[in-house]
């Protein structure tokens, strides 16, 4: 089913509240003024009775109203904010930077107003962010043959302890852990929606998943005992393919993926992922569709485990599960990522026929 957007006084209560919930989800055009906004425009609120509201830009464009210029409602949100922009660019610049509050402030920027907008654009602080950057310069090296040493210094930590420490909570492993020449192996790379680690043999991806994920390191015990230790760094074909496919599909050009995953569950579980890798791309069903068509109508909660048990983010799209009145349910990489998905995948959603 496609997602369908709620009565109208649930959206205009969203607007007069600027619900971030709603970002990218639906969109308001004002008949007064011709332009449309997103749902968290700070302009002046409009009338109740001045208000048309639309799931998608084009439906707004159709209807013959142009962008609002505050809210930038057809550019990403938070290139529309001066400050994520250049602290973004500080960042891309220079990853391996150590950067503090008083940085922030020293730019000219609160650090607490920085804190609110980056969690409510990426769903993290920017000095966490910052942190995750240094870890990947560090991963990088290592995915390359180096030294933990060398990576520990491209990773800006002057002491050993306390790259480990970092690199463990972030992987739930110590770097010393991943072993050369290993069956399974990790490496990490960049996405519109965050960074991503991959592991994968030759012939089979196992885990893709956000690096910010709460439950990665736990994945990642699992899948360090089950190899019996045989998981290092680098990367195999299957983790190139990934990469490939995820930059056409975020680009706009395919969301198809064929690559060969190796799906680690219980036999239930798997016929769940099965099932969502047929959902097309711009649809979504409900954890009670897809218990009805696995033929278990009454295992809807089971349903719901399985689809946050998925290790392999996107190619098995559980973020096109919804909530059975059609709102957005939990997600291991964020709901907002869920929202920007939803959103970005209205490019690809199945065209209507129409009787001639």
């Amino acid at each position: 089913m496609r997602f369908d957007l709620p009565d109208d006084d649930t959206l205009y209560s969203a607007l007069m509240t600027r619900d971030p919930s709603w970002d990218g989800r639906a969109y308001v055009g004002v008949t007064s003024t011709g332009v449309f906004c997103r749902l968290t425009c700070p302009a002046r609120k409009p009338k109740r009775e001045n208000c048309q509201f639309f799931a998608n830009i084009a439906d707004c464009l159709n209807a013959g109203f142009r962008a609002c210029k505050r809210c930038c409602p057809m550019a990403p949100a938070a290139q529309s904010d001066p400050a994520i922009s250049s602290l973004l660019a500080k960042l891309e610049s220079d990853p391996t930077r150590r950067w503090r509050e008083a940085d922030i402030v020293a730019m000219g920027h609160d650090p607490s107003t920085i804190r609110r907008a980056f969690k409510r654009h990426f769903g993290t602080t920017f000095l966490d962010m910052a942190r995750q950057a240094r870890l990947q310069a560090g991963l990088t090296t290592l995915a390359q043959g180096g030294k933990v040493i060398d990576a520990q210094l491209e990773a800006g930590f002057d002491s050993p302890a306390a790259f480990r420490v970092a690199f463990a909570k972030l992987l739930g492993l110590p770097p010393g852990a991943f072993k050369a020449n290993a069956m399974l192996r990790a490496d990490w790379f960049d996405t519109p929606l965050g960074a991503m680690i991959a592991i994968s043999d030759p012939g089979h991806l196992h885990l893709l998943e956000f690096a910010d994920r709460k439950a990665l390191p736990s994945e990642l015990k699992r899948i360090h005992e089950a190899c019996k230790g045989s998981l290092g760094f680098g990367r195999f074909a299957p983790t190139d393919q990934a990469e490939a496919q995820l930059e056409a599909f975020f680009q706009g050009r395919s969301a198809q993926f064929d690559l060969p995953l190796a799906l680690h569950g219980t036999e239930f579980t798997k016929a769940v992922w099965r099932i969502l890798q047929t959902l097309p791309a711009g649809t979504t069903q409900s954890y009670s569709d897809i218990a009805r068509r696995l033929g278990r109508p009454d295992a809807v909660r089971a349903v719901a485990r399985a689809n946050g048990a998925n290790q392999i983010a996107i190619i098995i799209p559980c973020h096109r599960v919804l909530g059975a009145d059609g709102t957005l349910t939990g997600y291991g990489g964020g709901l907002w990522r869920k929202q920007k998905l939803i959103e970005l995948e209205r490019h690809y959603a199945p065209k209507e026929r129409h009787p001639a």
